[in-house]
């Protein structure tokens, strides 16, 4: 048998040749290598896997030790979705509040180093403003029992909260509840003094929220005394002035560490209401305010009964001062001006005359206080502005809220509200500029813009009218039509922003029913432009800059930036034509005068939120708002009632024993008493008291012809004998 014959199929020497085609298709290294790293992974994962499963078994196990059950399992669950929504209201209030620290980057401390006194356009001191208002006194050079009546008043757990007081809080709410009415306060000194810093006076939900943030703010970044100090020198204190030190000057003409307790007491008592417990003007009111304070020293531990007995029977008495409201509305829009206005490089210690007149403003607050207390009830309105502008730009009255003691927030010159159909001559003005005039017609019926189809606030308007009967009537669908057609949105922006207005303009097409925010005086700053005849750029409210020296270093007539036309004359006259008309057939009849025709248009804005009426005549512009702070509707106030008469009760005043001037492009706009008497009749106006005819124009003319005469008058220096003296 050869060696192939004995050779089986399996010896390794001798392979099968039937293997030949495996062996070339077997495996080299590199395929093993791979299995074997496949076979690691599999292998690992499944144990990483099994141990995995053990040790959440054993995690399991070991929390089943904390399960609860009956009443624990109900308060655990509570307390866990407390947590969550804890968790998402935190993250929701933070971006909230997150605006508010925008205002901690600038220098908020600083005060600037202006030291201004106001005059008002006859030369009278009528208030200051900057430095001079009262240097500051450290907390622990001020007497120890002011501290504490200030701390017994306005907050007791100054020292053991950290910005916020929430048991202060909770007693304050049990106190209202009992009492049915706000009768204590919850926020504490850091609260007041974050809103004073940082915030205004709105009543809104976001602001009270931003409050809150920066109160914890201040506590982390200042010590409990530097928050102190802050809030004795930044408050209101009434009578023009801000901090405890410039108040005890005012009061008392003492130094404030001179005070005594009693003087002490009384100014303690200011800070929740310095309009009404201001001494000079109700001292009754600021001694019994001052008694409450003592009985809160004793409440609070801080003094015994036998301590305060002294004050309670020798109340404090102040200096005997003018007890006229100072215009501070007026001063804090000035003070700013003066700070835009002064020269690089001149003294920062000033004399201001102004444009104000006293009587004007004296009769913008009363007009405005005697209509909310008539009627604010009965529309659920709470507040209002007002700002008076005459035929020469210069700014005669700002009244900014109804107390300026409880808000210093400048709802004149900084609230941007909506200003509804008020907002329609400026489409109106740009239509009359491409050639349109009041007879044009247009038609009032529906109109679709884009998706957009407002309404009007009659059903029954439409129809094919002229131009000055839709304005007269405020047809909302005759505006928008005019903007889509013929204005287009962009020519009626920039002939607002032209005419004066500074508030930005959203440039949507809702900006024709007056969507977009404008302020008091940008109002009043835009109708002046029809009274003076399309020009622009006259509104000032400084007439001249001096240093203590009486070196005049700014004037207005000289450094002023010059006045610009912004519309033609024929344009204005065809407006005033139709703004006349509104007060005379339309919406602002109750507006009407008896002296002289009126120019003007009502504005109200959805759910009734703002209310306008903004007028003029040949001597006056004018411009009103009424509402509320938290932006909550009115009982379907429109600018054709309150704002109207108030307009009304306060030009009635200011165009007695004037030179009466006509309007712009209207001839015999000066009128007798009988010609709008029917007309106010038909405009149904409620009942209310008439301000008396002082002295006729006729007779002030006469007057002033005598007294010229006397200053004419050739003086005789003869002496006169015994003889003369016995004939006379």
């Amino acid at each position: 048998m050869d060696k192939t014959s004995r050779a089986g199929p399996s010896d390794p020497g001798s392979p099968d040749p039937r293997d030949r085609k495996g062996l070339k298709n077997r495996k080299g290294p590199k395929a093993t290598f791979l299995l074997a790293v496949d076979a690691w992974i599999d292998t690992t994962l499944y144990e990483a896997g099994f141990r995995l499963g053990e040790f959440w078994e054993s995690l399991t196990i070991f929390f089943r030790r904390f399960r609860v059950s009956g009443w624990r399992k109900l308060v655990f669950e509570l307390l866990g979705e407390a947590f969550t929504l804890g968790a998402a209201g935190s993250v929701l209030m933070l971006a909230l509040a997150l605006p508010a620290f925008d205002d901690t980057a600038r220098d908020w401390r600083n005060q600037g180093d202006f030291a201004v006194t106001f005059l008002d356009r006859y030369g009278n001191v009528i208030g200051r403003r900057g430095l001079i208002q009262g240097a500051s006194v450290p907390v622990d050079q001020m007497p120890d029992y002011l501290i504490k009546a200030v701390l017994a008043t306005e907050d007791r757990r100054f020292f053991d909260h950290y910005g916020i007081d929430f048991i202060g809080l909770m007693r304050a709410m049990t106190q209202n509840a009992r009492a049915d009415g706000v009768v204590q306060g919850g926020s504490t000194i850091t609260q007041q003094l974050a809103k004073n810093l940082f915030l205004s006076n709105e009543r809104t939900l976001e602001r009270k929220i931003k409050e809150a943030f920066l109160s914890v703010w201040l506590e982390c970044n200042l010590t409990k005394k530097e928050i102190l100090q802050l809030y004795l020198d930044r408050m209101y204190m009434g009578g023009g002035t801000f901090g405890v030190t410039a108040a005890a000057n005012f009061y008392f003409g003492k130094d404030i560490k001179d005070v005594t307790l009693a003087e002490a007491a009384m100014l303690a008592g200011l800070f929740k209401a310095p309009t009404k417990y201001a001494p000079h003007v109700n001292l009754p009111a600021a001694r019994a305010r001052a008694n409450q304070v003592l009985t809160n020293l004793v409440d609070a531990g801080f003094m015994t009964e036998g301590q305060v007995l002294s004050a309670r029977l020798h109340p404090a008495t102040v200096i005997d001062r003018d007890d006229r409201k100072s215009p501070d509305y007026f001063l804090d829009w000035t003070f700013d001006e003066v700070k835009r206005i002064v020269p690089r490089g001149a003294t920062h210690s000033l004399l201001a005359r102004t444009t104000i007149d006293m009587n004007i403003q004296r009769a913008a607050e009363e007009s405005l206080e005697f209509n909310l207390r008539q009627y604010g009830k009965q529309y659920d309105a709470s507040q209002g502005a007002i700002v008076v502008i005459d035929n020469t730009g210069a700014v005669r009255a700002i009244v900014g809220g109804t107390d300026y003691g409880a808000s210093q927030f400048n709802r004149a010159t900084r609230a941007e509200r909506q200003a509804g159909s008020s907002f329609k001559p400026y489409v109106y003005a740009v239509a009359m500029e491409k050639g349109l005039t009041p007879e044009t017609k247009i038609s009032g019926a529906p109109i679709n813009w884009g998706g957009w189809s407002p309404g009007n606030y009659s059903r029954g308007e439409g129809g094919i009218m002229t131009l000055a009967n839709a304005l007269a009537h405020s047809v909302n669908t005759a505006a928008v039509r005019l903007a889509h057609d013929v204005t287009g949105l962009a020519p009626v922006k920039q002939l607002a922003e032209a005419m004066g207005v500074e508030s930005p303009l959203n440039g949507h097409k809702t900006m024709v029913l007056g969507t977009s925010g404008m302020t008091v005086m940008d109002q009043a700053t835009g109708y002046s432009v029809f009274q003076n005849g399309g020009i622009a750029g006259t509104r000032h409210g400084i007439m001249q800059l001096s240093d203590r020296s009486g070196k005049v270093i700014w004037e207005y007539p000289r450094d002023a930036s010059k006045p610009h036309r912004v519309l033609s004359e024929k344009a204005v006259a065809e407006m005033n034509s139709m703004l006349v008309g509104v007060t005379q057939h339309g919406t602002g009849r109750r507006a009407q005068l008896p002296m002289t025709l009126v120019g003007g248009k009502t504005g109200t804005t959805q759910s009734y939120r703002d209310a306008w009426f903004v007028g003029f005549t040949g001597n006056y512009t004018c411009a009103v708002w009424i509402g509320n702070d938290d932006y909550s509707p009115m009982k379907r106030m429109t600018g054709g009632t309150v704002p109207a008469m108030t307009w009304e009760r306060l030009m009635a005043y200011a165009e007695q024993n004037i030179e009466l001037k006509p309007i712009f492009g209207i001839e015999d706009s000066l009128l007798k008493p009988k010609e709008v008497a029917g007309a106010k009749d038909e405009a149904n106006e409620a009942p209310r008291d008439e301000r008396p005819r002082l002295l006729s124009s006729a007779t002030t003319k006469v007057l002033k012809d005598i007294a010229k005469m006397f200053e004419e008058a050739t003086v005789i220096n003869t002496p006169i004998g015994p003889e003369a003296l016995s004939s006379l």
